[in-house]
């Protein structure tokens, strides 16, 4: 199988991840770089043995796929651009700084005929992987993702900044059409929401709450999900978990013969999970070229990028009305 022709544009932290992946990829042949910054293309570039280019569209010139890891208010110029050039792209997330952009984003995709992923990695998370063939429909999901404040960060929500990474994952985890929206969120450090907790039902009953936090002391990911058989404990950052399962009936029970009331114990077994080797950001990209390839693909689309962007919006717009009745209030 011949490498796809790849190129990276906007080197920072994560782009610069992007960019070391690509460069060791059996998929992918990593043609070069492009930065705003000359002096950081010029820094990732020589670390790799690769070319920088100046200017975008030369880079586009010479490869058929793209990451775009540039700031959410850029997403729209460089993936335009890039569908225009005739490239695959996958768009760090979200996808786009607002549904408009997103949507001439698919728009353009559909009709140059190429790929549009989304940069949802955390789906990728080695513990989720080992937790999915036990999963069956969780009816409650609780996400707690926390974080030192980053100024790199600060163009944006904490919606669009963290917890839109939660978001993607309780809509992949739901099948139900979302019902209700409830958030409340307030600035701390930033003029933006820097701190947010977000309340989802959905049709079948399903309900999702999710708190993110950029200004935490220490960076903290984890995800409960509890269904009819049992729960799982997950840390994402650790990729580290465990399976509760309930029992079949007649296997256990909650009272010990002339005892008090046994503990959970007594009736789930504990199913230690291990998570997958290698760096999720490996897997989402050889996803991306397996969807370029047409082969069988876990990479998250377009559309569910501007999915889980929606859904983003309504709970940013639930936000501003709190933060606004709390202003009225002081």
């Amino acid at each position: 199988m011949s490498r796809i022709p790849a190129g990276v544009i906007g080197v920072g932290k994560l782009g610069a991840e992007h960019a070391r992946l690509l460069a060791r990829s059996d998929a992918f042949e990593l043609e070069g770089i492009h930065d705003r910054s000359a002096a950081r293309a010029r820094e990732v570039a020589d670390a790799l043995s690769v070319p920088a280019f100046a200017e975008a569209k030369t880079l586009l010139g010479r490869v058929e796929a793209v990451v775009i890891a540039v700031p959410t208010a850029a997403h729209r110029e460089a993936a335009v651009a890039s569908i225009r050039a005739g490239c695959h792209v996958l768009v760090e997330k979200p996808l786009a700084a607002s549904l408009g952009e997103a949507d001439e984003i698919l728009a353009l995709a559909e009709e140059e005929g190429v790929i549009v992923g989304v940069g949802h990695v955390e789906r990728f998370n080695g513990i989720l992987l080992a937790a999915d063939p036990w999963l069956d429909r969780p009816r409650f999901i609780e996400s707690l993702r926390m974080a030192p404040f980053q100024p790199r960060g600060a163009d944006t929500t904490v919606v669009l900044d963290l917890m839109i990474h939660d978001i993607d994952l309780v809509l992949t985890l739901t099948e139900a059409p979302l019902a209700e929206v409830r958030a409340v969120g307030v600035p701390v450090i930033s003029p933006r929401i820097d701190l947010a907790n977000a309340r989802l039902s959905f049709e079948d009953g399903t309900v999702a709450n999710i708190t993110a936090s950029r200004v935490a002391l220490k960076a903290l990911r984890k995800l409960r999900l509890f269904q009819r058989s049992g729960y799982f404990s997950l840390d994402l950052a650790a990729e580290t978990g465990h399976h509760y399962r309930r029992r079949e009936p007649g296997t256990g029970t909650l009272r010990a013969p002339g005892a008090a009331i046994a503990g959970v114990e007594a009736v789930v077994d504990h199913v230690p999970l291990e998570a997958c080797g290698g760096e999720a950001l490996a897997r989402e990209l050889t996803a991306f070229a397996d969807a370029i390839g047409g082969r069988a693909s876990r990479l998250v689309s377009g559309r569910a990028g501007r999915e889980a962007l929606e859904v983003a919006t309504r709970i940013t717009r639930e936000i501003e009305e709190f933060v606004h009745v709390v202003a009225q209030d002081s």
